[in-house]
């Protein structure tokens, strides 16, 4: 046989569509000829996979080879493709038999000595594949992500030499065997760690249980971050499902996160606009896909470039993100919970009753204004992060640990997806009315606020959000007065 198809996967962006390697073997002079838009690394393959397959004990036809990478239109990058056109190579060459590899897929970069390397995006190829119907051959050291798919078979190989046999049924490889060990649950934060702060505890319990933004403001060493770093272990777990797309995630990034985890992401406040949302040639995802079904913290929110803090905006509103190229569009989910922290001036102490404030009037304006009104607009719950005092500080009593607050979050989860389907802070305006509905007396405390807050229309909806969030928490089925004054009263410091 003269010709061979062979099934693998690309990647863009989280998708992994298939490619049909076709490889013709026809006479003339000796050449190997690549088309099917293929960028640098594909078609630097070449010299891999000839030194790979005459280390592997094979002949490598001194024949005109044509190799078609379809859909042609698709760009290909990466060197994932190694394998398949190898093994297209010895099929089409006649040294390994036809028709084997109708229901296999392949995936893996060749060393020059025929072994298998491993490469990025293998649980969104490995998802894509399961849909497919198709079993994966792929790198032993792929294997393991790979394999946390229910009931997908998985073929781990060391060396092109291994796939071969496996084709020829001389030596079968074994389906790969996944260690089962149940997904991590377990933070190195605790909130029992957070002493006193009760007013700021209970914002992050609210936010935890309605999915929605925060942002701390107190002066230094009050435990903005603190708090913010124990938002992750009040979270509900991820199911399988979100555990899955969350390890998509970081395995296209080429990146490592414990399974069963949430993520918490808290980029540097140098970071650039592409590391926060992602981007490049190849677009690759930022800190806010990498914060997907987790926490987003920015810490000295002010200290941010405002252009970079800017491009939030749209993804806080639509939970993803599109990255635009003059060939593509990618778009990357951005599900994220968004907390942020500041001080109220540049040093810190403005407002402070024991120490006194260096910055000018003029000085703290700027700097609060670094933080555009749109923006703030867009978090839900502001918060003022008082010092402690000594006596705070040296109390020994037992509080709440992450496991209780977190069994509270989850009845107040599970109340929400029950009643709308969603979480409180994904209600859109019809699904307020229905099921954030105001009393008389709650309605006339709204619009009083409204009219001393100035409240935008936004505000307005992200408040009655908060209000159901709070009565979630109470196990209320309606929005009482309380739960409105206390919602609005996490506005107030925006005013």
């Amino acid at each position: 046989m003269s010709f061979a198809k062979i099934y693998t996967r690309g990647l863009l962006g989280l998708h992994a569509p298939l490619i049909e390697v076709e490889v013709h073997v026809s006479q003339g002079l000796p050449s190997l000829t690549i088309v099917g838009l293929a960028e640098a690394a594909v078609r630097e393959s070449k010299d891999r996979v000839r030194s790979a397959i005459i280390n592997s004990g094979f002949q490598f036809p001194t024949k005109r080879l044509t190799i078609n990478l379809a859909p042609a239109d698709l760009p290909k990058d990466g060197s994932r493709l190694d394998l398949p056109i190898a093994l297209g190579i010895l099929i089409a060459s006649g040294q390994l038999p036809e028709n084997v590899t109708d229901q296999l897929e392949f995936i893996g970069e060749l060393a020059l000595d025929g072994q298998l390397r491993p490469i990025s995006g293998i649980l969104s190829i490995a998802i894509a594949c399961q849909q497919s119907g198709h079993q994966l051959i792929l790198p032993e050291q792929n294997a393991q992500d790979a394999s946390q798919l229910p009931n997908f078979e998985v073929f781990a190989a060391h060396h092109l030499k291994d796939v071969c046999e496996h084709l020829s049924k001389q030596h079968p490889l074994p389906q790969y065997q996944a260690n089962t060990t149940n997904p991590i649950d377990q933070y190195k934060f605790d909130l029992a760690d957070v002493k006193g702060q009760l007013r700021p505890r209970r914002a992050l319990e609210i936010a935890a249980a309605g999915g929605h933004s925060l942002l701390f403001k107190g002066p230094p060493g009050t435990g903005k971050t603190l708090l913010a770093s124990r938002l992750a272990s009040i979270l509900p777990p991820l199911d399988m499902q979100e555990n899955l797309e969350v390890a998509s995630i970081y395995s296209v990034a080429n990146s490592s996160h414990p399974f069963g985890q949430r993520p918490f992401r808290a980029p540097h406040h140098t970071a650039s606009a592409i590391a926060l949302v992602g981007g490049g040639s190849h677009p690759k995802p930022g800190e806010i896909t990498l914060a997907h079904l987790g926490v987003l913290f920015l810490d000295e929110l002010p200290e941010f470039d405002r252009k970079v803090l800017e491009v939030l905006r749209q993804p806080l509103e639509s939970k993803e993100i599109v990255i635009s190229r003059a060939s593509r569009q990618i778009t990357f989910p951005a599900n994220f919970q968004l907390i942020a922290a500041m001080n109220p001036c540049p040093c810190g102490y403005a407002f402070n009753q024991d120490i006194r404030c260096q910055c000018s009037a003029d000085a703290i304006k700027r700097y609060q204004n670094r933080i555009s009104g749109p923006l703030l607009d867009r978090i839900d719950l502001h918060i003022d992060v008082p010092p402690l005092q000594a006596h705070e500080l040296q109390d020994t009593s037992p509080v709440e640990n992450s496991q209780t607050v977190r069994q509270r979050v989850i009845q107040a989860y599970e109340q929400q997806i029950q009643r709308q389907q969603c979480l409180n802070h994904a209600l859109t305006p019809q699904q307020l009315e229905q099921f954030a509905s105001l009393d008389v007396q709650a309605q006339k405390i709204m619009e009083m606020a409204q009219q001393r807050l100035n409240l935008s229309a936004r505000a307005y909806h992200r408040v009655l959000r908060v209000a159901r969030s709070i009565a979630d928490l109470s196990q209320h089925a309606e929005i009482q007065s309380q739960h409105l004054t206390e919602a609005l009263s996490y506005r107030t410091q925006q005013g």
